[in-house]
């Protein structure tokens, strides 16, 4: 099933909406817009209202279409959307903007919504080709449609429903994003630039998640490999995007929209580092997910690379074939996983991982420096939101190692690849 091409603003959906709009530029029948303070304060808090809002409206129309698919499928995207998650990259979004001196509150908003709808498109899709039973500590949605049918989801039928039904709930939640966007009132010069990093965006995204896929069949992929698809499948997506497409709303010049992606991008890896480590040593009580996943399903991550490259180096045959065995098993059982963590300990992996990570999050800051005023305001908050997705130390990390982050400088050839093919 292809794609949905992006909704021009000649398109029905924003002649609609743009029809029903006053010289404010809102509904006739909507409420006052909240104040820019009102969303400083609690920023989760407005995305989420603004998504019951969107999303009410996108249910109605699903049911037009027929009662049984806006119960059992549209109902289910709306739910997932609303029921969970950080709401990190409408927050991305706000505090980039407001970085930038604008205070584009309606759009900021709704553009969120959108950001948290392709997100739900991700999630789903995600869940379906790693085959992921949980998702946030609950069935994912593919499992959760199987069983809603009255059918086990173990089953040869209940898989085959769920998977396909979930790949159609992706698309959904894809089309609303796509929509959501059109029908946002933005000036010419916003449309024009936030178009190019929408479009940009989803298809990274889809890249990222391909090469994923080759690379879970590539027998082992590089270090460069496996940056280069973090940068697709996180740092772009996640993080360096929702700050570009805040830039563009308040219109920042070059040097400063340069400098906020440059900070997104940073951070946006180290998140990846970050999310890599979680996958292997986190607690699946603060995941959400089985510890494990990664090294179930084969993933190709940095991680796994530099083990593989360390032990390589080394000599060390054993450790190679401990991971030759278990990286990609579906059998994999709890010792397994203890016999990689402890090579990922021993080769020096997770420390050159963390350390990795931590150097990103330093020049993540220190390139958000060059663009605002990061000591008060809002430059400072976007700088707390970028720590934060860039992280510390994974949990029950040692607080001594081989590795710190002034010994693990991140080099302009680790990153050769992530730049290579970028488009601002």
């Amino acid at each position: 099933m292809g794609r949905p091409e992006p909704t021009d603003h000649h398109s029905f959906a924003a002649e609609s909406q743009q029809s029903a709009l006053t010289r404010s530029g809102r509904p006739h029948d909507a409420a006052p817009p909240p104040t820019p303070e009102s969303v400083d304060a609690d920023v989760t808090g407005a995305v989420v209202r603004t998504a019951q809002e969107v999303l009410a409206g996108r249910l109605a129309e699903a049911a037009v279409c027929d009662p049984s698919f806006s119960d059992e499928l549209a109902r289910r995207v709306v739910d997932f959307t609303l029921g969970g998650g950080k709401r990190m990259r409408p927050r991305l979004l706000w505090w980039g903007m407001r970085a930038c001196g604008a205070a584009e509150t309606t759009a900021a908003l709704r553009l969120g919504v959108a950001l948290e709808l392709i997100q739900t498109c991700a999630l789903i899709h995600d869940d379906v080709m790693d085959h992921s039973r949980l998702r946030r500590g609950k069935p994912a949605v593919h499992i959760g449609l199987a069983e809603g049918a009255g059918l086990s989801p173990d089953s040869e039928q209940g898989s085959a429903f769920g998977t396909s039904a979930a790949v159609l709930a992706g698309d959904l939640a894809l089309v609303w994003a796509d929509d959501t966007v059109a029908e946002t009132v933005l000036s010419a010069v916003q449309r024009r630039r936030i178009g190019g990093l929408w479009r940009a965006m989803r298809t990274e995204m889809v890249a990222g998640q391909y090469l994923d896929l080759r690379g879970q069949v590539g027998g082992g992929s590089s270090e460069a490999h496996t940056l280069r698809t973090a940068c697709l499948k996180s740092a772009l997506y996640s993080v360096e995007r929702p700050v570009a497409i805040g830039a563009a709303l308040a219109e920042a010049d070059e040097r400063t929209t340069d400098a906020l992606c440059s900070a997104g991008k940073y951070a946006g890896i180290a998140f990846q580092l970050r999310d890599d480590l979680l996958g292997v040593f986190g607690d699946p009580w603060v995941t959400g997910k089985p510890s494990g996943d990664d090294i179930r399903e084969g993933k190709s991550t940095y991680l796994l690379a530099v083990a593989r490259s360390r032990a390589e180096a080394a000599g060390d045959h054993a450790a190679l074939a401990v991971l030759g065995r278990v990286v990609g098993n579906n059998e994999l059982n709890e010792q397994d996983l203890a016999d990689v963590r402890g090579i990922l300990e021993v080769t020096g992996a997770r420390a050159h991982v963390e350390g990795k990570a931590e150097r990103l999050r330093e020049q993540a800051a220190h390139r958000l420096g060059e663009a605002v005023d990061v000591e008060t305001g809002v430059g400072g908050r976007l700088l707390d939101l970028l720590r934060t997705v860039s992280g510390g130390r994974s949990p029950g990390s040692p607080t001594t190692g081989t590795s710190h982050a002034h010994d693990n400088p991140v080099s302009a050839t680790d990153f050769a690849a992530v730049e290579g093919g970028r488009t601002r």
